[in-house]
Order: C-alpha cells, then sequence, then structure tokens
C-alpha cells in the first residue's frame, strides 16, 4: 500500500492545512470509537470527523488523548447541534462538544444542517443560523476552535451566513458520492474560497451494489469504494470514508491511481440513487 494519500492536504482559506482523506465516524458506538481512532491513527490517519450528533465525542477524545501522536498533528472535526438555532444554546453545545472531546481544543467545528434534523429542508431558520455563526465565531476567535463551517448548507444558506459574519466558513460538508454530485453548489463554494467536503462517498454502501461501479473499479484493479472515494478525491474534495473496520480503513487509503476524465465523466453523469434502503429515513438521504 502506497498510502500517500494519508499524507496530502489542502489549505483551507483561513491558511490551515485539512488532509484530504479522513475518518467518518457516524454509526460508531462511543465505546469502540477510542479504538477506531487509535487504529486509523496506527495506519496513518490524520483527520477524525465526528459530531455531537454521532454521540460518540467522548470515544474519539479519548481515542486521540490515547493515540500515541502528538495532538497538534491531529486535525478533529466535530459538528454543532442542527437543533441549535440560537446564540444561548449554540455556546452551550460548542462547550458541551469541548468539554466531551477533552482534547484542548477543536481545530473545526461546523453547523451540522441549516434546519433542525425534524425539519430538514424546511422552515426559515436563516436568523437562528446567524446566532450559531455568531457564537463559532466567538470560540473561534478565542482559540478554543481553529476553524469554522457548516454542513449541508445550500447556496440561500451560505448567502445568509456571508451577509452577517465577520469570518467566512472555511468548509462546507456535504453528501458527494457518484450519482450525487451537486456540481452547482460546489462550483458556488469553491468561487467563494469554501472547500467541500465530501461524506458518504460510498453512498453509505448503495454503490456498492452497482454492477456499473464494478465493472470500472475492475477496469482500475480496484474495489467499489476505492473507486468511490477516489472520485471525490478527483472533484478536489476531501473524502471523509465512514468505518470501525482496521482493512477498510487501510484500503480506504490505497487510492493512488488516476480516473480518467472520460470516466470522471461518465461517473457524474450516473443517475441519482433514489433509494438508500434501510437509511432511506435519515434526512440526509431522502432526497429533499
Amino acid at each position: 500500500m502506497s498510502g500517500n494519500i494519508l499524507n496530502e492536504t489542502y489549505t483551507m482559506a483561513n491558511g490551515m492545512d485539512i488532509p484530504k482523506l479522513g475518518l467518518g465516524t457516524w454509526f460508531i458506538d462511543d465505546d469502540k470509537a477510542a479504538q477506531a481512532v487509535r487504529d486509523a491513527v496506527s495506519i496513518g490517519y490524520r483527520l477524525i470527523d465526528t459530531a455531537e450528533a454521532y454521540d460518540n465525542e467522548c470515544g474519539v477524545g479519548e481515542g486521540v488523548r490515547t493515540c500515541g501522536i502528538e495532538r497538534k498533528n491531529i486535525f478533529v472535526t466535530t459538528k454543532l447541534a442542527a437543533e441549535a438555532k440560537s446564540y444561548e444554546s449554540a455556546r452551550k453545545a460548542i462547550q458541551e462538544s469541548l468539554d466531551k472531546l477533552d482534547i484542548g481544543y477543536i481545530d473545526m467545528m461546523i453547523i451540522h444542517a441549516p434546519q433542525p434534523w425534524d425539519d430538514f429542508r424546511g422552515g426559515d431558520y436563516s436568523q437562528g443560523n446567524r446566532e450559531a455563526w455568531r457564537a463559532l465565531e466567538e470560540f473561534y476567535t478565542s482559540g478554543r476552535i481553529r476553524a469554522i463551517g457548516v454542513s449541508n448548507f445550500k447556496k440561500s444558506d451560505i448567502e445568509n451566513i456571508l451577509s452577517s459574519c465577520t469570518v467566512k466558513p472555511v468548509v462546507n460538508q456535504l453528501l458527494v458520492h457518484v450519482s450525487n454530485t451537486p456540481s452547482d453548489l460546489m462550483d458556488y463554494c469553491k468561487k467563494q474560497g469554501i472547500l467541500v467536503e465530501g461524506y458518504s462517498p460510498v453512498a453509505h454502501g448503495v454503490l456498492l451494489k452497482s454492477p456499473q461501479m464494478a465493472q470500472m473499479a475492475e477496469k482500475y484493479g480496484v474495489s467499489v469504494p476505492q473507486l468511490c472515494i477516489r472520485y471525490d478525491l478527483q472533484l478536489g474534495t476531501v473524502a471523509l470514508p465512514k468505518t470501525g473496520n482496521p482493512e477498510h480503513m487501510r484500503s480506504n487509503a490505497d487510492v493512488d491511481f488516476e480516473i480518467s476524465e472520460e470516466d470522471m465523466e461518465s461517473l457524474k453523469a450516473v443517475q441519482p440513487i433514489k433509494d438508500y434502503g434501510e437509511f432511506s429515513h435519515f434526512p440526509v438521504y431522502s432526497g429533499k
């Protein structure tokens, strides 16, 4: 395994470097998260992505503290609860994440969604998002958070933040995978100097069942997950595959190959997934 990708970074608009490939920890239980982090770090991962909503910040923090690598060499992202849509509730939630992680500071914290999950893509929370952002800016200014950003934000949601912020978001974390490439939104983010992070690059496993993906993966002599992760990387995003399995962590990082321009175009044209199976009830997979 070459593992070169684990040493590669993007530079965000605030001058901080962020690894191009990270470990997503959604669905990793709190009592298993520390070991998953230690395994990932021993393989070479330096970007760990968690969230208040994952209920595993304590375990992730323990993994960071006990992984044997200096704190400054690990980039930890967590997410402000989508429900925190007031200045006070956001401040409280941010402090809770700092306490649970217990790693001194948070490298990056992002608003998990522009609406609470039970009203995803629903009502108007523009005022609440501006208040949550003000709380993030406060922690950023004090140095307890090194970078701030957003997740699942559409253009109008980003414009709302830009209308009143003193610190611009440096990332927008989005659902990006073959059959779901929000090109217009990604172009807009790029113009604003906002780096896109792609979560669920394997579409929560749905793409593993695709004959078209299997055929192209075979052409490159790689697995379907490797093809999916490489696709996100070639789009210029941070790729965040999630797994607690060290073998998968290793193979997910073994993506030292190049998808041709022609094949990238055909992957971009793959028809959108309409059904994420048992995971369709999660708002981010609901097609909203």
